[in-house]
C-alpha cells in the first residue's frame, strides 16, 4: 500500500491501534496529534517519523518541542495546531480519533481536503451532524465509519442497491457493558474503578463509561442518522453481550444481514483504511463453534435511561442532541473525578434537556 495517513488524537485508543494497523500495512504516517501526552507521542515520533505534529497543549508543545529542536519536525500547538494537522499534512486519508466534541472542528477541516475520512469520533456527527455531512458533500470527502457498529452497517450496505427507504430497519448491537442485569440500586455505588473495567472491548475512560451507562449506544444511533440518512423510528439496539455481531440491516423483504467478527477494533480501522481492500489483518479469525451462542436481549431503559434520553434528543432535533453530548461530557467527567454517583449522569442529562 502507497497511501498516507494522519491521525488525529494519536495517543488515545483508537490512535494507538491504528499505528499498529498502520505499522501492519506499511502505511507512512504523515502527521499525528495528540492533546498532552507527550511521553507516548514522543515514543510514536521517533518510531513512525511524521513531518508534523499538533500538540493541543501548549506548555506540552513547548516541552515537546525542546526534545526535538535540532531536527525538522514541525510542531504545532492549540486548536489552530489540531486543524493544521486535519487539514494541511498532505496525507491521503485522516483518521479522526480525537475525544468528544473537541474533533468536531478538526473534522471539519479534514473534510475540506476532500481526502477520504476514516472517522472515530462520533461526537462531530451527534453535535452538528447536517454540517459535517454538507462539507463532506460541497468538498467531495468520502467518510468511512471506525466504530464497529457503523463500519458493520456500512459493511452490510455496501454492496446492496437497495435504497434507504426499502430498509426495514437498522439493528445497532450492544455488548450491555460490564453492569449489565443490575439493578439501579446496585449502580448506585458503582466506582469509576468498575465502570472502567470493560468486558470485551479495550477503550478509552470516557467511552468506556458511556458504554456502561448505555449512553455510547445513543450517540451511535445519533451517528447511524446522519450516516446512512435514516430516522430514528428505524434503528433499533439491541444487548449482544458477546459482541461478535457488530450490526445489522434487515430489509423490506425480511432478510437481515450482519457483519461478524471478534470484538478487536483494529478490524474496522484496517477496513477504513483499505476501502474498498480487504487484506490481512491483525484480528484473530472468528470460530462460532468456539463461542457456542450468540445472545440478544431488549434493553433495559428504566435502569439504564442514557439510551431514552438519545432517542428523545435525536427525535427532537440538532439542538437536543448537542445539549444531550454536551451534558454527558460534563456528567462522564465528574463521575470519573468522583464528584457524582454513577445514577447521577442521567439526571444531569435529563435536567438539562428538561431545562
Amino acid at each position: 500500500m502507497k497511501k498516507t495517513i494522519t491521525i488525529l488524537g494519536s495517543t488515545g485508543s483508537i490512535g494507538r491501534q491504528t499505528l499498529e494497523v498502520a505499522a501492519h500495512l506499511g502505511i507512512k504516517i504523515k502527521a499525528l496529534s495528540a492533546y498532552s501526552n507527550i511521553d507516548l507521542l514522543e515514543e510514536q515520533i521517533r518510531k513512525f517519523s511524521p513531518g508534523l505534529v499538533a500538540v493541543y497543549d501548549k506548555k506540552a508543545a513547548e516541552k515537546l518541542q525542546s526534545h526535538f529542536k535540532d531536527t525538522k519536525l514541525r510542531i504545532v500547538r492549540g486548536m489552530e495546531g489540531q486543524i493544521e494537522a486535519a487539514g494541511k499534512s498532505g496525507a491521503d486519508i485522516i483518521v479522526t480519533a480525537i475525544s468528544g466534541q473537541a474533533g468536531l472542528k478538526p473534522t471539519i477541516a479534514a473534510l475540506k481536503t476532500g481526502k477520504r475520512i476514516a472517522l472515530a469520533n462520533k461526537e462531530p456527527l451527534v453535535c452538528a451532524g447536517e454540517t459535517v455531512i454538507k462539507t463532506a458533500k460541497k468538498y467531495g470527502a468520502q467518510i468511512i465509519p471506525v466504530d464497529s457498529e457503523h463500519s458493520a452497517i456500512f459493511q452490510c450496505l455496501e454492496k446492496s442497491s437497495v435504497p434507504v427507504p426499502l430498509l426495514r430497519k437498522i439493528i445497532l448491537t450492544a455488548s450491555g457493558g460490564p453492569f449489565f442485569g443490575k439493578t439501579l440500586k446496585e449502580l448506585e455505588k458503582i466506582t469509576p474503578e468498575e465502570a472502567l473495567k470493560h468486558p470485551n472491548w479495550n477503550m478509552g475512560s470516557k467511552i468506556t463509561v458511556d458504554s456502561a451507562t448505555l449512553m455510547n449506544k445513543g450517540l451511535e444511533l445519533i451517528e447511524a442518522m446522519h450516516l446512512f440518512n435514516i430516522g430514528p423510528e428505524k434503528i433499533e439496539v439491541l444487548i449482544h453481550p458477546e459482541s461478535i455481531i457488530h450490526s445489522m440491516v434487515e430489509f423490506e423483504d425480511g432478510s437481515v444481514i450482519a457483519q461478524l467478527s471478534n470484538p478487536d477494533m483494529r478490524q474496522p480501522i484496517q477496513y477504513a483504511l483499505t476501502y474498498p481492500d480487504r487484506l490481512p489483518s491483525l484480528t484473530k479469525p472468528l470460530d462460532l463453534t468456539e463461542i457456542g451462542k450468540l445472545t440478544f436481549i431488549k434493553p433495559d431503559t428504566s435502569t439504564f435511561p442514557c439510551l431514552a434520553l438519545a432517542y428523545d434528543a435525536a427525535k427532537k432535533g440538532q439542538k437536543h442532541c448537542k445539549t444531550l453530548n454536551e451534558t454527558n461530557e460534563k456528567a462522564v467527567s465528574d463521575f470519573l473525578n468522583k464528584k457524582i454517583g454513577f445514577n447521577d449522569i442521567p439526571k444531569q442529562i435529563k435536567k438539562a434537556l428538561d431545562g
